[in-house]
């Protein structure tokens, strides 16, 4: 009897040592400052604060190249998303900009513990009240390209559904490529 459990335990040990890395949790993210976020002197449209609390920025005066992922910590498309966005700025983070805009959050608070807790790395808006439905829609996520003129080159409404597709959308619309 001891030697069946013994050889049972061995064997969850094995299995669950084997476990693919994806479904890996991630390190721990940061609130990071938007101070790094290319802009230009606009003040018009929507102003929105940035998620670390010390700054806003004008979304007219936003410059690229940048990509724009807008999501919520309640969206669970958004979620999945987050380790092709992960794996694509790792990569990325020296040639182009990625910011996000936490949007329809019942408190700030819960934006933050999302990012820290999904273990994202890039700046991030806060737009508390719905200001900018009007701009990205109803949905969510949706992935904006911003070229260094600060036009908006493209919009991805949905998923994405693999790094492969953040590349050829980047080099396509931002004419970057990443490595």
């Amino acid at each position: 009897m001891i030697r069946k459990i013994a050889f049972t335990c061995s064997l969850l040990l094995l299995l669950t040592g084997c476990s693919s890395q994806s479904s890996a949790i991630p390190a721990l993210g940061e609130v990071v400052s938007c101070d790094s976020i290319m802009r230009s002197a606009s003040t018009e449209g929507v102003e929105l604060p940035c998620l670390d609390g010390k700054s806003s920025i004008y979304f007219s005066a936003l410059q690229g190249p940048l990509i724009v992922n807008v999501w919520g910590s309640w969206c669970a498309s958004c979620k999945d998303e987050l380790p092709i966005l992960r794996s694509f700025y790792a990569k990325a983070q020296s040639r182009i900009q990625l910011m996000g805009v936490d949007v329809e959050e019942a408190k700030s608070d819960d934006g933050r513990r999302f990012i820290v807790k999904n273990g994202m790395t890039w700046p991030s808006l806060n737009d508390p009240d719905g200001r900018t439905r009007g701009d990205f829609g109803m949905g969510v996520p949706v992935t904006w390209f911003i070229d260094e003129s600060g036009a908006v080159v493209h919009k991805k409404i949905g998923v994405l559904t693999n790094e492969a597709e953040l590349h050829d959308l980047t080099l396509q619309y931002l004419h970057v490529a990443i490595g």
